[in-house]
């Protein structure tokens, strides 16, 4: 069987997406060395680095843009089959929440991360919820089968879009290897050069600078904080709020400085991946407070590392913390503060929930995933699969 992946997000994004379509087609390639894998991506082929894979990953590539195979596929629904890239394929596997057009006969696996530009609109730019409220539900309808980041993200494509629950499998993410707590000589002090983090305690969030992660809540919560008189170890702590800017951020950059607490809240921007185990284990608490996640993987990454993590009760958040961390309400600032102060101060506490941590990470596999996924793959191309839904 000849199986295409759209490898476009590992390429343009260095977070989020990009990094859960890099890791599957990493773990992909350690279990499957039969299948014949195709790796599509939008764009010329001399714009990146190629990854390393075994001889039977194979790369395509388009001479058009991502954004302009969406204007052509998306916005103007030009019958342009994916395969005029691609060449023939059994399965076409669609890992950024739209599937593009495909010949009779291909199947087709649709991965839909989470539907946060529904659940939470204010969250998104109107252009961009315009075009994923028009492209995504069609999407959905037309594949053959959908993957979901996590049961809250099955449950919402059921419930707002009417998908079949037997059109619709979770396929949660892992954690890589690199993710533990024994830190390396130097760490600290080569991120402190690197990013210009500070020579103290830190309290640590990792994702993109946009309205969905709720940073403007969490630097009034590490204000309340502050004014509780909350040390760590004796010492005051930061706050490290670590991600690439990603739209309408003005507001999280402004709080800081109404509060008068902006010297000691740090925005290092987008973080390296072979820098982030460091910057987790560095940290003395992890703070992932957003108001919709399709899953969370910073938060499972954290764990891994050994940090003790506050989240908020919302969508996935749940499922990936399990009994390991504390919960609060998104919305509740005080709430958010009171459990970050239990965390910094209630040592036997802190102990309890980071072996909790360790013991949730484990549950998690990028390998697991990988074997999830091939088993679908085959289930979709064997003989007696059930007819497309186009």
């Amino acid at each position: 069987m000849r199986i295409g992946i759209d490898y476009t997000p590992a390429v343009h994004q260095g977070g989020g997406i990009g990094r859960y379509v890099r890791e599957l087609v990493r773990a992909l390639a350690a279990l499957d060395q039969e299948t014949s894998y195709l790796l599509f991506i939008a764009g010329p082929s001399d714009r990146f680095a190629r990854p390393a894979l075994p001889p039977n990953f194979s790369l395509r590539f388009s001479p058009l843009s991502d954004r302009w195979l969406a204007r052509l596929w998306h916005r103007l629904r030009l019958p342009l089959p994916v395969e005029r890239f691609t060449g023939p394929l059994d399965l076409f596997h669609a890992t950024d929440f739209v599937l593009p057009p495909t010949r009779p006969g291909t199947r087709t696996l649709l991965t839909v991360h989470d539907l946060s530009f529904v659940r939470a609109p204010e969250t998104a730019t109107p252009a961009l919820r315009r075009y994923l409220n028009r492209v995504v539900p069609r999407s959905v309808a037309r594949a053959d089968h959908v993957l979901a980041d996590s049961q809250a993200t099955r449950e919402d494509l059921i419930a707002l879009y009417g998908a079949p629950a037997e059109k619709v499998t979770v396929l949660y993410s892992g954690v890589d290897a690199r993710f533990i707590p024994r830190q390396e000589p130097g760490e600290r002090g080569r991120l402190r050069t690197r990013y210009g983090l500070p020579d103290a305690p830190f309290i640590l969030s990792v994702g993109t600078l946009q309205p969905r992660k709720n940073y403007v809540r969490l630097i009034r919560a590490f204000h309340r904080l502050t004014a509780m008189g909350v040390t760590w170890e004796g010492t005051p702590p930061h706050l490290v709020i670590a991600g690439g800017r990603g739209w309408l951020f003005d507001a999280i950059f402004a709080e800081g400085e109404r509060l008068g607490v902006a010297d000691r809240v740090h925005f290092p921007g987008f973080i390296a991946d072979e820098d982030l185990p460091a910057l987790y284990r560095s940290a003395s608490l992890f703070a992932f407070p957003s108001l919709y996640e399709g899953f969370g993987l910073p938060l499972l990454e954290a764990m891994a590392c050994g940090v003790p993590v506050v989240a908020s009760n919302a969508s996935s958040l749940p499922e990936v913390v399990g009994e390991a961390g504390l919960l609060v309400e998104p919305t509740d600032v005080e709430g958010m503060a009171r459990a970050m102060a239990r965390l910094l101060s209630d040592r036997p506490l802190r102990e309890a929930l980071v072996r909790r941590g360790l013991d949730q990470a484990r549950r998690f596999t990028w390998s697991k995933a990988a074997e999830q996924l091939v088993a679908l793959y085959r289930r979709l191309l064997s003989n007696d699969r059930p007819s497309p839904s186009r």
